[in-house]
């Protein structure tokens, strides 16, 4: 049973081990693939795990012995799912590793807006506090979440532990979702409603056709001046250049990205300089215990397929 793992870096830098994975079959586990070697890698494997690497229906349709392909994330449009079912092969992802993980880097980048820790850090570094009149200073405004709106778009796992963090901190939490229910402290109510209402929209819905570019200039125009947009979801739900628009002229007051369009970004991505823009290199996801959870799914995955039993699939 030849099992290959096509990019294996990002789950496993060097701190977990594949050792599961290796008592179910003989694998190959490479880094990273780039684009002309992923036929020549995946050539002659039953299954193929992947991460971001692309599964094109050219490649799929060149690899007749290939019977499963496992996504190491969530998200799985990596792989053409059409063609994989016309192939016969099946094709699991890892749905509920990250909740807790990303849901905390949320806020993470919230509380960086609230409060700009580092620039203050830095300030007091460069010897701005030892050399103060007073005995306190700020350089920004600083901001009291208790008692603002934290407006949810996507009532998901991620979703639903980002709306129990933000009733803990004291906010009233609203939200929107494709397939609403019922959740707990959670004020249901219109996209609409929601932008108009919030002090900080925070993204956790997948991207589908309906969902792409959902916070362009027209919806970002309805926004509080003092709202702060987060996304640690996909990249793609905002419009890059409506969004740094936006920021640079104030029509919002921050944004905090876990995700962006193109990954890694182009280097005019206009997002990379907007004002109050903070941006991280998709790292919600990355933390060790999120990662050990993942690769215990992965491989789960793969011992359930081979029992004939498989979980997960995302092309019943």
């Amino acid at each position: 049973m030849k099992i290959v793992v096509l990019d294996g870096y990002a789950l496993n830098p060097g701190d977990l081990s594949w050792e599961g994975l290796k008592r179910l079959g003989k694998v190959e586990i490479y880094d990273r693939t780039e684009g002309p070697h992923i036929l020549e890698r995946a050539t002659g494997a039953e299954l193929v795990l992947t991460n971001k690497t692309p599964l094109s229906s050219e490649t799929l349709r060149r690899l007749p012995q290939l019977r499963y392909v496992g996504v190491l994330a969530t998200g799985y449009n990596c792989v053409d799912i059409g063609a994989a079912r016309e192939s016969g092969i099946v094709v699991t992802n890892i749905p509920t590793y990250g909740t807790a993980s990303v849901a905390q880097f949320a806020f993470a980048l919230l509380l960086e807006l609230c409060h700009n820790v580092r620039r203050h850090h830095d300030a007091v570094r460069d010897g701005q506090w030892s050399r103060s009149p007073d005995w306190c200073f700020w350089l920004t405004p600083l901001i009291e979440l208790e008692g603002k709106v934290m407006g949810i778009v996507g009532l998901g796992r991620i979703g639903r532990q980002v709306a129990r963090i933000a009733a803990a901190l004291g906010m009233r939490v609203i939200a929107v979702d494709q397939f609403p229910v019922a959740v707990e402290g959670v004020q249901l109510t219109t996209l609409e409603t929601l932008l108009a209402e919030s002090d900080v929209v925070s993204l956790h819905c997948p991207l589908l056709p309906e969902t792409q570019g959902l916070m362009d200039a027209s919806r970002l125009a309805t926004m509080k001046r003092s709202a702060f947009l987060i996304n640690t979801s996909r990249g793609p739900l905002v419009v890059d250049q409506d969004l740094a628009s936006a920021l640079n002229a104030g029509r919002i007051a921050g944004a905090g990205l876990d995700v962006l369009s193109v990954e890694p970004p182009l280097d005019e991505n206009p997002l990379l300089t907007a004002k109050n823009c903070i941006v991280t290199p998709h790292i919600a996801w990355a933390t060790k215990e999120a990662r050990s959870r993942l690769m215990e799914i992965a491989v789960a995955n793969v011992a359930c397929f081979l029992r004939n039993q498989p979980q997960n699939v995302v092309n019943p």
